[in-house]
């Protein structure tokens, strides 16, 4: 019998639970006979109409001193103290789960090289696209391949949003409340609509596929609140989606180019039908070509589920580390953005914009405003051409 401790008892933590109890015997087989049994729930909070309050406690030295627990399950969220509870754990030769993007995106390749060194893991599959699976993927069914590209979807509230503006016209603020309505977003959204969590996602995913840290306060990042119904709209006419997209960009001699910005998508690819608050994954490598992971990013039984199928991997895998990892290196391997070349949507001021990009594709104007695709070029190269005449979209081909 294989003891857990669960620490953080709500949505996804109570997911946990509930697949554990739920799945009992399933698991068992899973694990090749192991059976999971929950020793502790960790919370400051009480439940006393649980049905089992028992496994409730307060002190963390419960779990950590308590030599029969050997996988914890880390569903707190933030970094203190989950980071602190966390290395404790592995320290003390205990395998930990989590599905903390921000703990592993700040203090993922510390946790890992002390699971390598205690001969334990760290595992973190529900840490991007919650119930997809694509951490596994990156780290064991792809390891033939060299990962060249990975376009992400990674954000349900901003996915959601945008939707609402494509199929209904609605503006971003109408959007945003009923997302908010609904609890697809937070009272305050920052992290959502600024794509500050999809730019913690790409980082992980382009550090794994890399084997090289990428720091997620390095990667270039806008939001979508400056997107309009104007742009929805004239996106349209040239047969597209505005999406918020995590590019992750890989050359041969392994340097990356990174970003989490709105990308105008043509109906023509994949990622343009991820509607609502699902997430979709696309990865491309040199042998297997283009493949995509499509699911719930998000909600109670779907993270749950990764969060638990670590669980298991974990409980198979006692004393074997998986070598899932990346290294800090100390050269720059990040590829300058402002000389990836790419093709630009554009909402400008002034009608006489269009002339100064050559082969500009004109989408018509409305309201003062004017809308064009450009031909290809660098980004230093359009900004210097565009000034402060306009917006801009980066399009996706």
């Amino acid at each position: 019998m294989i003891k857990v401790a669960i620490m953080g008892y709500g949505v996804v933590g109570s997911g946990v639970y509930e697949i554990l109890r739920k799945n009992e015997k399933s698991i068992t087989k899973k694990t090749g006979g192991k059976t999971l049994e929950v020793k502790y729930i960790l919370d400051l909070r009480d439940f006393p109409d649980h049905e089992n309050p028992a496994l409730f406690t307060k002190n963390f030295d419960d779990i950590i001193n308590d030599t029969e627990v050997s996988i914890v399950v880390e569903v707190m969220g933030g970094l203190k103290p989950a980071y602190e509870y966390s290395k404790a754990a592995l320290l003390a030769g205990k395998n930990v789960i989590t599905s903390n993007k921000e703990l592993v995106a700040e203090h993922g390749t510390e946790l890992m090289a002390i699971a390598k060194e205690q001969n334990v893991n760290y595992l973190f599959e529900a840490s991007v696209g919650g119930g997809i699976p694509i951490i596994s993927p990156l780290s064991q069914c792809l390891l033939a391949n060299e990962i060249e590209e990975i376009y992400g979807i990674l954000n349900g509230t901003t996915n959601y949003i945008l939707t609402k503006m494509v199929k209904e016209g609605a503006d971003f603020a109408d959007a945003l409340s009923e997302a908010q309505r609904l609890g697809y977003a937070e009272r305050n959204p920052e992290a959502d609509v600024e794509g500050h969590d999809a730019r913690r996602k790409i980082a992980i995913l382009a550090s794994l596929a890399s084997g090289k840290f990428v720091n997620w306060k390095e990667v270039p990042t806008e939001g979508i609140t400056k997107i309009t119904r104007q742009d929805v709209a004239f996106a349209e006419k040239y047969d597209a989606v505005i999406k918020l997209v995590g590019v992750a960009k890989i050359d041969p001699e392994g340097q990356v180019y990174i970003r989490v910005s709105p990308m105008v998508i043509p109906r023509t690819n994949q990622l343009a039908d991820v509607n609502d608050v699902f997430n979709a994954i696309l990865v491309k490598g040199d042998s297997i070509g283009d493949v995509m992971f499509y699911g719930r990013g998000a909600g109670k039984l779907p993270t749950a589920s990764a969060v638990v199928a670590d669980v298991i991997d974990a409980a198979k895998h006692i004393h074997i580390n998986k070598l899932i990892t990346w290294k800090k290196v100390d050269n720059n391997f990040m590829i300058d953005p402002e000389t990836v070349p790419c093709r630009y949507f554009v909402r400008a001021t002034n009608s006489a914009v269009i002339n100064d990009f050559s082969g500009a594709e004109d989408l018509g104007n409305e309201n003062g405003e004017w809308f064009f695709i450009t031909e290809e070029m660098t980004e230093k190269e359009f900004k210097n051409t565009l000034g402060d005449r306009g917006a801009f979209i980066r399009v996706l081909d």
